[in-house]
C-alpha cells in the first residue's frame, strides 16, 4: 500500500486535464460525462469545471451534491502503468463571476464566447472528501 500525501498526489495529477464527472440522476442512476479542468491543475482537493446552467448535470447536482471524479494519466513513468485516481466529494454550483475569473482561461471561450459574462454559465466546484489512487502496483487513499 502506497502512502502518498495530497501534495504527492497533486504532483502526479498535474498533467491530467480530463476527468469523468459522475452525478446521480432523478431516477437514481449514475450519469458520467467528460469534463476538462482547463489547466486549473494545482490540486489541493478542489476541482473546478464550467458548464451550462440548464444542463442535466446542474439539475443532478441540485438534487444530490454527492459526485465522483475519475482521472487517468496518459503514461506511467519507467514503464509503469499510468496513475488512476478516483475522487468522492460534494459539488457546489458557483454563479459568481469573480470566482469564474479565478479559474478562467482563454480556451474556455471556445464554448463560452463571452467569457465570464456568457449568459447561462455556471461553475462546478467539487470538494474532495476521499481520494483513492492506483499508481502502478501501489494503491492508497487520502482523506481530505
Amino acid at each position: 500500500m502506497a502512502n502518498l500525501t495530497l501534495r504527492d498526489l497533486a504532483e502526479k495529477m498535474k498533467h491530467i486535464d480530463f476527468t469523468m464527472l459522475m452525478t446521480h440522476t432523478e431516477d437514481d442512476q449514475i450519469a458520467g460525462r467528460p469534463m476538462s479542468n482547463n489547466g486549473d491543475v494545482d490540486y489541493q482537493g478542489d476541482s473546478y469545471y464550467f458548464t451550462w446552467e440548464k444542463s442535466r448535470m446542474v439539475s443532478d447536482i441540485e438534487r444530490d451534491a454527492t459526485v465522483a471524479l475519475s482521472f487517468q494519466g496518459n503514461k506511467g513513468l519507467l514503464g509503469k502503468p499510468p496513475i488512476m485516481v478516483s475522487v468522492e466529494g460534494e459539488a457546489e454550483l458557483v454563479r459568481d463571476k469573480t470566482a469564474f475569473a479565478a479559474h478562467w482561461n482563454k480556451d474556455l471561450e471556445r464554448w463560452f464566447s463571452d467569457g465570464v459574462d456568457t449568459p447561462g454559465i455556471v461553475m462546478i466546484k467539487v470538494h474532495a472528501s476521499r481520494i483513492h489512487y492506483w499508481d502502478g502496483e501501489e494503491e492508497g487513499e487520502v482523506r481530505v
